[in-house]
C-alpha cells in the first residue's frame, strides 16, 4: 500500500513562545516498503509522524494519503485500513479483560457474537494469551498487555500496522515472539523503535533528528549514522581522554 507525504509539516503554539515549536519540516515521503523503520532520539518527531499516518495528528501544512484516502477528509476510511498500536498498551484497551477488549474490536466487522468470540480467542492464542483471557488487564504485566493491544489490532485485519515502539515493555523472549511475528505478518508496518535490532529487520529505515528525516535507506546504514549522531559531540569521561 502506498502511503504519501506532501509537504508535511505538524507546529503547535507553545504559551510564552511568539512562533510555533515545529514537531515535523517539511517532510516528503513515499512509504510502500512491507517492513519500515523509525529511529532517532525522543523528540525526534517519531510518534509525530506515526500518528499522521491514522489521522491521530493532522498535518499543519501539506496532506498525508493512505491508498490515495485524504487522513484530514477521509480519516474513517484511513482508520480501517491502518491499524496503531501505542507504545502504553493503556491507551487503547477500554474493556475489563482481554477478551472483552478484542471482541470489542471486532463488534463492527463481525455480528455474530459466536463467531466474534472465535475469532478473539484465536487471536488471543496468537500471542499465547489465551489463558489469560478473562484475567483484569491490570492483573497483567507490560509486556502482556503489549501483546494484548497488538492482537486486539490484528484481530480486524488492517492492511497496514503501525507500531509506536512496540517493544519497550518487553522481556526478551516476548521481544523474540513480537519480532517473529512481525516477520511474518501480511500485513505493511511501520514502526518507531529504540531497538536497533528490531529496526535492521526492516526493509527500510528512516532517520529522524529535529524534525527532519536525516538520513532515509537500509537498515544497517541508517543505524550506523544514528549511531554516529548520538555520539558527535559526546567526550570521555575526565580521566579517560588521552
Amino acid at each position: 500500500m502506498s502511503i504519501i507525504l506532501d509537504r508535511v509539516a505538524v507546529r503547535v503554539a507553545v504559551d510564552g513562545r511568539p512562533a510555533p515549536k515545529i514537531l515535523l519540516d517539511e517532510l516528503s515521503l513515499e512509504l510502500v516498503e512491507r517492513r519500515i523503520g523509525v529511529i532517532g532520539a525522543n523528540g525526534s518527531g517519531k510518534s509525530t509522524l506515526l500518528r499522521l499516518l491514522n489521522g491521530l495528528v493532522a498535518p499543519s501544512s501539506g496532506n498525508v494519503t493512505v491508498a490515495g484516502y485524504d487522513t484530514v477528509r477521509s480519516v474513517r476510511d484511513v482508520r480501517r485500513r491502518v491499524g496503531f498500536v501505542f507504545t502504553d498498551p493503556l491507551s487503547q484497551l477500554v474493556m475489563p479483560t482481554g477478551r472483552e477488549d478484542v471482541e470489542l474490536s471486532l463488534r463492527r466487522s463481525v455480528r455474530n457474537p459466536r463467531e466474534r468470540r472465535a475469532l478473539a480467542e484465536s487471536a488471543l492464542a496468537r500471542f499465547g494469551l489465551l489463558a489469560l483471557a478473562d484475567q483484569s488487564i491490570y492483573e497483567l504485566s507490560g509486556g502482556e498487555r503489549q501483546l494484548l493491544a497488538l492482537a486486539a489490532v490484528l484481530a480486524v485485519d488492517p492492511a497496514v500496522l503501525v507500531l509506536d515502539e512496540p517493544s519497550t515493555l518487553l522481556d526478551l523472549r516476548n521481544r523474540e515472539l513480537l519480532r517473529r511475528t512481525i516477520a511474518g505478518l501480511s500485513q505493511q508496518v511501520i514502526l518507531s523503535t529504540h531497538d536497533l535490532e528490531l529496526a535492521r529487520d526492516m526493509d527500510r529505515v528512516l532517520v529522524l533528528d529535529a524534525g527532519k528525516v536525516v538520513f532515509d535507506g537500509a537498515p544497517d546504514d541508517a543505524v550506523a549514522q544514528y549511531r554516529a549522531l548520538c555520539t558527535a559531540g559526546l567526550e570521555l569521561p575526565a580521566g579517560e581522554q588521552k
